[in-house]
């Protein structure tokens, strides 16, 4: 089902720009047919880990350029390459999204996509960036501490951050988004099977941070998994598809 978008073909891109002199330093773009109604930026996930690439989420991608989308896909330095792992890993994602809006200066504030491990990147570039129009993080790892000690990806938190939380308590306070206000627009959605990074873990990030002055919401996908948020044959895709031109048009998801 939802998990083959993980194995599909991948979905070739218009053109792939580099920001930086690393072989991870680059991202892939998927422009509409037509004029763009706006501008997406896309982290995938993948527990932070080098083995799991871009790839995948060329299919959101494709799907949000064939809604008038301009999508950008971004690739970066994960656990287990050269300087992947904390705070490189958030670096570089800083990194891209500024070559992003460089490229396209005249395409406005971008929304930004997370899924997994990438919508942990996504939910804390909220808290250093206001302009953004909006964050949509699916099945995010919205917590760091406690998805650590639910011990999410089998070690991946502490594989990314290079130790636990009581070994580095002022790196993962930093890391961590949860610990952080933002006054962005961000809509979590989650589905209620996921069996990789739980609901509970966005249930968790929503009460921690319902003080926040930007609007928080979580969608919660009856039945779905942890990949029917990215995958454009799910049943969930319609509702991805209108909360991001939400988002751009400067509507209210409900």
């Amino acid at each position: 089902m939802s998990r083959e978008v993980m194995t599909r073909t991948p979905v070739s891109a218009s053109r792939r720009i580099p920001y930086g002199p690393d072989p991870s330093q680059f991202f892939d773009l998927y422009e509409p047919p037509a004029k763009p109604i706006g501008l997406a930026v896309n982290i995938h996930g993948g527990f932070w880990r080098s083995r799991f690439d871009l790839t995948h989420a060329s299919h959101l991608c494709n799907a949000l350029a064939k809604t008038g989308i301009l999508a950008a896909n971004l690739e970066y330095r994960r656990a287990g390459e050269t300087g992947g792992g904390w705070p490189v890993t958030f670096q570089d994602i800083q990194s891209a999204l500024q070559a992003v809006r460089k490229t396209f200066p005249t395409l406005g504030d971008p929304i930004v996509l997370g899924h997994s491990a990438g919508g942990h990147l996504a939910l804390l570039l909220a808290t250093k960036l206001s302009t953004l129009k909006g964050v949509i993080a699916c099945g995010p790892v919205a917590c760091l501490e406690l998805a650590h000690h639910k011990n999410l990806g089998s070690g991946a938190v502490a594989e990314f951050m290079g130790g636990t939380p009581e070994q580095l308590p002022a790196q993962y306070a930093a890391a961590d988004p949860v610990r952080h206000t933002s006054s962005v627009r961000r809509i979590l959605v989650h589905g209620t099977q996921d069996d990789i990074v739980p609901l509970e873990i966005s249930r968790a990030f929503l009460e921690a941070r319902q003080t926040d002055k930007g609007m928080l919401t979580l969608l919660e996908i009856p039945g779905g998994d942890h990949f029917d948020p990215i995958d454009p044959q799910s049943a969930a895709w319609p509702l991805m598809e209108t909360t991001a031109k939400g988002l751009l048009g400067s509507k209210e998801p409900r």
